[in-house]
């Protein structure tokens, strides 16, 4: 049976996620592959990383051009997500071989899945909190260490499950700057994804894990459906169809960790209900009063204090004028 033709319609449809939300590549991409098409874990993982090499630099470019990407980020990223990247192919193939190693990545996938919607989750909830301090600052100085880390977990992470280069490492680096801007932290993201995923794709090349074909029949798909979710970004809810993509990726989790229907089914029907409340709970507004404070706070009050101090220099005898008698 010819698959191509639902192969590039799923291609379309994520990366119509990714461009509307700029998350989920890998984490939709590579379940789908896997629980629809029955490719194995391993040959998704690489095809699905032969394709991203060729639908990062899209969202990159538009960044770069826009001034928001932070090269110094992207800098201290790079010397450990590059080879963590390309290391981490080599070691999910110590997992085993054959029948036990597809079931293990499998489980390793399904973890790496829980662990982006929590991810998203968290990136939810800063962007909430973002919102409400307006406290964003595009100078905000590198942590050289802490980004150096995230490189290293990040990288290993993308070269082992595909998953993470869009809704972990950028969920990391918010929490180690977090009052980088939204749209610097996106851009920065994309562009040391490309590098990074050139590297997992080159190990999974190396070990005979990508399917070049199926990449190329993604990417038929995908690349135009990069493009309309980027257009359609500005005119659609983006926490609604975050909170979508959140849904679909926990049960794409559960399914992946076998999980019993009888589990599965309430929790993405719970991760659905809990989108409205968490839509219309207030955000918090205790920063909106720390930034009216300068209007009539210590500004005002040392300019009050320096004209007292001048009045009272001006009251205080300092002799008689020149010519003139104090009249005592």
């Amino acid at each position: 049976m010819d698959l191509s033709g639902p192969i590039i319609v799923a291609g379309a449809l994520v990366g119509f996620a990714v461009g509307l939300t700029g998350m989920g590549g890998g984490a939709l991409m590579t379940p789908v592959m896997v629980m629809v098409f029955g490719v194995n874990p391993t040959a998704a993982i690489g095809s699905d990383l032969a394709a991203s090499v060729f639908m990062k630099p899209f969202g990159a470019f538009v960044h770069h051009r826009a001034g928001t990407v932070r090269l110094d980020l992207v800098r201290w990223l790079l010397p450990t997500a590059v080879p963590a990247a390309f290391g981490g192919v080599f070691l999910l193939r110590a997992l085993g071989d054959g029948d036990a190693l597809q079931q293990r990545v499998k489980y390793v996938v399904g973890a790496t899945l829980v662990l982006a919607v929590a991810g998203m989750l968290v990136r939810m909830w800063l962007d909430r909190r973002r919102t409400a301090s307006d406290a964003e600052d595009a100078r905000v100085p590198v942590r050289p260490v802490a980004t150096l880390l995230i490189g290293l977990v990040g990288g290993t992470i993308v070269g082992m499950t595909s998953v993470g280069s869009g809704s972990l490492i950028i969920v990391m680096l918010m929490l180690a700057h977090p009052r980088l801007k939204a749209n610097h932290l996106v851009g920065t993201d994309l562009v040391q994804a490309i590098p990074v995923v050139a590297a997992a794709a080159l190990g999974h090349l190396l070990v005979g894990d990508a399917d070049l074909g199926l990449a190329g029949t993604l990417l038929i798909g995908a690349v135009p459906g990069v493009v309309l979710g980027a257009v359609v970004s500005s005119r659609v809810s983006g926490p609604a169809v975050r909170w979508a993509l959140v849904v679909l990726l926990t049960g794409s989790a559960l399914s992946m960790l076998q999980a019993p229907s009888a589990v599965l089914l309430p929790a993405c029907l719970g991760m659905a209900a809990l989108g409205p409340v968490v839509k219309f709970t207030p955000a918090p507004r205790r920063h909106a009063r720390t930034l009216a404070a300068p209007d009539t706070g210590p500004s005002t009050s040392s300019t009050r204090t320096r004209a007292r101090h001048t009045e009272s220099t001006h009251l205080t005898p300092q002799g008689p004028p020149s010519g003139r008698t104090t009249g005592i």
